[in-house]
């Protein structure tokens, strides 16, 4: 597959215009509703197809079919990762209005951290062609492992990164707003919502690193392996503010997710050395799965209503007082100067 440079920075240039028009819509704080986040889910959506058929038209059906295969796994992990956020931002009891800042940077952080998984991935991949029976012992057992727990939860109070981080950075008790920094008393602080922000930071690594290998499974162009990361997670905000409230009914979803992944690693250790799969089987396969654990989930939990994750009784933090905003300094100052007085 030939893409010339111009179309990769072109892609990329695409990419953070669309973070900019997110931003910019959500530049104030507000709690998005299930109307708006479904009229950016669908946009995000429409935009990951509309670049696949494109894929499709212009480098030909088998590239396109591994496109639209590769945004399939991603996307249907990506509804995982969503649910792992609900939890994060429940717990920590995070106000709905500060949670789209909080989970743009994430997504950013997460471009980031995939687009160097997949550039390490593709030139271990090119030099040293036995990785792949790594990357598919690792998908078999990633799924064999989702099956067994799929009943288990990710507990945040137990959190190691949140422990270190709260070990080493001097912060808070208390949210500022949509701060991550503040300064009081000439000190710097950390808010609970940077610390939240590192939390989901590494359950996205958390989820590259299965993600990832997954991609490689069906197909090895870097170009398709990132686009289809990209514009999967691109739409994570969105889903996130469709999905949060409807947790507890996808009870077979991280099965369908486990079968999935079992599935793409059987393909890749067949691909090796004993058979190769068509994209167009590998495609219907994950679909089928995929669509069967959504439709199996939504009968068994029929009737039920919309609620939000349960909250602990006591959250971790809190909102910060009148009082207390009022004595924050100004973030950044000139060297030398002393810091501002309060009060009198």
């Amino acid at each position: 597959m030939d893409v010339p440079l111009w179309i990769w920075l072109a892609v990329v240039a695409g990419i953070l215009l669309m973070l900019a028009v997110d931003l910019v819509a959500h530049r104030h704080a507000h709690v998005i509703g299930v109307r708006e986040a479904a009229g950016w889910s669908a946009f995000w959506v429409a935009t990951g197809v509309g670049f696949g058929v494109l894929v499709w038209q212009v480098w030909g059906a088998e590239h396109g079919q591994a496109y639209f295969a590769g945004y399939l796994i991603e996307k249907s992990l990506a509804v995982d990762n969503v649910f792992v956020w609900a939890i994060i931002l429940t717990y920590f009891a995070v106000p709905r209005a500060y949670q789209h800042r909080v989970l743009f940077l994430g997504v950013v952080g997460a471009l980031v951290f995939r687009g160097a998984f997949i550039a390490v991935g593709a030139l271990v991949i090119e030099r040293f062609a036995w990785v792949l029976y790594v990357f598919a012992a690792f998908l078999l057992w990633t799924g064999y492992r989702m099956i067994r727990q799929r009943s288990d939860h990710l507990d945040p109070s137990r959190s190691r990164a949140l422990r270190a981080f709260r070990r080493w950075v001097p912060m808070t008790d208390a949210y500022h707003g949509q701060r991550l920094l503040v300064r009081r008393g000439g000190v710097l602080l950390a808010t609970p919502l940077l610390a939240v922000l590192v939390l989901i930071e590494v359950t996205d690594v958390v989820f590259a690193v299965d993600s990832i290998p997954a991609i490689f499974a069906v197909t090895s162009e870097p170009f398709l392996v990132f686009t289809a990361n990209a514009f999967a997670v691109l739409g994570l905000r969105a889903m996130y503010f469709l999905l949060a409230d409807l947790i507890h009914r996808f009870v077979y979803l991280k099965v369908g997710l486990a079968l999935v992944l079992i599935w793409v690693g059987i393909k890749m250790m067949l691909k090796i050395d004993v058979l190769y799969v068509p994209t167009s089987l590998s495609l219907a396969v994950v679909a089928t799965i995929l669509t069967v654990s959504v439709v199996a989930s939504l009968r068994a939990t029929r009737g039920q209503a919309r609620r939000a994750p349960e909250a602990p009784a006591q959250p971790p933090f809190r909102d910060a007082t009148a009082e207390e905003l009022a004595e924050l300094e100004p973030l950044w100052r000139r060297p030398g100067r002393p810091p501002a007085r309060v009060g009198g």
